[in-house]
């Protein structure tokens, strides 16, 4: 089964999950490059580090991103590296440079998650303006246009509604090619049209098959109209334990022991961004207060039970037609290794045992 598995770097305080329950997992650098270095030996392609920078549902401490994917490819070998960024807060141009640099040193190993924005008081507290909605996402269009032209241009013009570059370039270029891949993220119909038409990956929410493919299908259609194809990647939040049972008490603890107060701030603010969407309608716009304890909808994949009902939930994802798998885990020390011992190997397992069966049906 060719699907990839990419991990949510914790580079915030407080986990995946807006809860108070304990959790064995940590923000500090120290700490997340010893979580790579075991999660590229177990399996996992690619690591998105979170961007946050004021504290928000409980993420009280926060890595920056760019600077933390830049530490950890000095001391990783083979997994990819996923920043997030805000245009907005960042320059394309200063981005395009930066990016240059982490690709290069690693040898082809960056990547880049354009996020258009949803927690306002970010914007606010640096004295930049909060766009609407749908001008937040036409803003990170022309940002994605510029990172694209400044990697693959020797001389790079552009004269946007957002941004201006006069004869832009970068040296070294990235290694890879055309260029660094480019995820965005959003449920909005201004979301998946920038997807279509710009993006290489297209981040969903967690949300259940039926809903998943509906999304693909959409977007794919899109992609088409302007010749191009996306790949797309899904969130998730894994609890795998020994028994369905157990997966499932975990689940209830983790929701028992809300943030209460942090979840409904948490709510409050994307549920405003989305109401912004021309269609009325943004990523959290069907989520109730046990969605929101994990900050993605992650819970909604229902990635939750033994490692073979797990890697079967992640079969039926692949069949409809995503590629990759973003997972967030409660305890990153114990989980995140076990995930790639136990579940990753099934799930290509699963694929081997097919293949061989259409082989022997010929």
């Amino acid at each position: 089964m060719d699907i990839r598995f990419a991990y949510w770097i914790p580079n915030v305080s407080g986990g995946l999950v807006v809860s108070k329950i304990p959790q064995r997992t940590d923000w500090t650098f120290d700490y997340n490059l010893q979580r790579a270095q075991a999660a590229e030996a177990v399996g996992f392609d690619y690591a998105l580090a979170q961007a946050r920078f004021i504290a928000s549902y409980g993420a009280e401490y926060q890595l920056e991103a760019l600077t933390t994917v830049a530490g950890l490819a000095t001391q990783t070998q083979r997994l990819k590296l996923i920043a997030a960024v805000h245009p907005g807060l960042w320059h394309p141009g200063v981005v395009a440079k930066i990016g240059a640099t982490i690709d290069f040193s690693s040898h082809g190993r960056f990547c880049l998650n354009v996020v258009s924005g949803w927690f306002k008081d970010e914007f606010l507290i640096y004295g930049e303006p909060w766009l609407d909605h749908d001008e937040r996402y036409r803003r990170s269009e022309e940002f994605i246009r510029v990172l694209k032209g400044m990697w693959t241009e020797d001389e790079f013009h552009f004269k946007g509604d957002f941004y201006r570059i006069n004869g832009g370039w970068v040296k070294p270029k990235p290694i890879s090619q055309p260029h660094p891949e480019i995820f965005q993220g959003g449920n909005s119909k201004a979301a998946r049209s920038m997807a279509s038409r710009v993006s290489d990956w297209y981040f969903m929410n967690g949300n259940t098959v039926e809903g998943v493919r509906e999304q693909i299908k959409e977007v794919s259609a899109l992609a088409r109209q302007e010749r191009r194809k996306v790949k797309f990647g899904l969130n998730a939040f894994a609890i795998v334990r020994d028994t369905e049972a157990e997966a499932h008490k975990v689940l209830a603890e983790i929701i028992a022991q809300a943030d209460v107060e942090a979840v409904h701030g948490f709510g409050e603010a994307v549920k405003q961004a989305g109401a912004a969407t021309r269609e009325r309608q943004g990523m959290w716009a069907n989520s109730d207060f046990s969605d929101l304890v994990q900050y993605n909808d992650g819970f909604k994949t229902g990635l939750i039970g033994t490692a073979e009902q797990v890697a079967d939930r992640i079969r039926q994802y692949y069949e409809v037609g995503v590629d990759l798998v973003l997972l967030g885990f409660l305890h990153y020390t114990d989980d995140l290794p076990a995930f790639g011992r136990t579940v990753i190997p099934l799930v290509h397992q699963i694929e081997a045992r097919r293949s061989s069966e259409e082989l022997l049906a010929v």
